[in-house]
């Protein structure tokens, strides 16, 4: 059965890597050609239904609250929400309760009430969570994820305290009430299994088989109760 997706990310953010076919979009690919290939496959591959803003469908003329009161609604008719997580996606000197990242995340993961079309109430339910990390510009993902090096363990490390991705993003990061946790040799703690509520995959992973990913994220979901997750921004 298809599943309802809404994706968001930060539309101009040219900081990634060029996935186009013209070499002359090096500096003016943005996070939107990446969603335009997630768009296309979850249309053309599967049944999964794609609930975001497309590609030439402006809002921009539209007030902030008309264009939130649209999002909302496409929000409360998904289930599972995947964030282009991008090295330009935060805007430094702008609260967070102002950028609509944020917003999105936090709307998607609480339990909304609203009416039906015959007028009976209905409240969604908490999101699946789902961080695709985009390569930057040079192609390269370590200024949120690499391999350590420091010891024989060889972890993997996500900077969930990272000033480039949002506070909603890094409290739903490690928040297994019960997580499986060990020290490697030189006394870093090493989580394994689902550790976060928010699934996080490298792009070049996730666009090799994204069925697999979107399935993991609903599996999280269905055992929600394990986490601690942070719904408010």
């Amino acid at each position: 059965m298809g599943r309802k997706i809404f994706i968001s990310y930060k539309y101009a953010d040219n900081d990634v890597e060029n996935i186009t076919d013209d070499p002359g979009k090096w500096w003016t690919c943005t996070v939107r050609d990446y969603v335009d290939v997630i768009e296309e496959t979850l249309k053309s591959k599967t049944d999964h239904i794609y609930k975001g803003e497309s590609d030439g469908e402006d809002l921009s003329q539209l007030k902030d609250s008309t264009i939130w009161e649209k999002l909302k609604n496409r929000i409360r008719d998904s289930t599972l929400t995947i964030i282009m997580l991008s090295k330009g996606m935060r805007e430094k000197f702008k609260e967070e309760k102002y950028q609509w990242i944020p917003q999105e995340i936090s709307y998607s993961l609480k339990e909304v009430s609203r009416k039906d079309k015959n007028e009976n109430p209905v409240k969604s339910k908490t999101n699946a969570l789902l961080a695709v990390i985009l390569p930057d510009i040079n192609g390269m993902y370590d200024y949120f994820t690499y391999k350590k090096t420091c010891c024989s363990s060889g972890c993997q490390f996500y900077d969930s305290n990272s000033s480039l991705i949002f506070s909603i993003m890094s409290g739903n990061m490690f928040n297994h009430k019960n997580p499986y946790a060990n020290s490697c040799d030189v006394g870093h703690t090493i989580y394994h299994g689902d550790c976060n509520y928010m699934l996080c995959v490298k792009w070049s992973d996730f666009v090799d088989d994204m069925e697999s990913y979107i399935d993991k994220a609903y599996e999280i979901q269905d055992n929600q109760d394990n986490y601690n997750i942070q719904k408010e921004i």
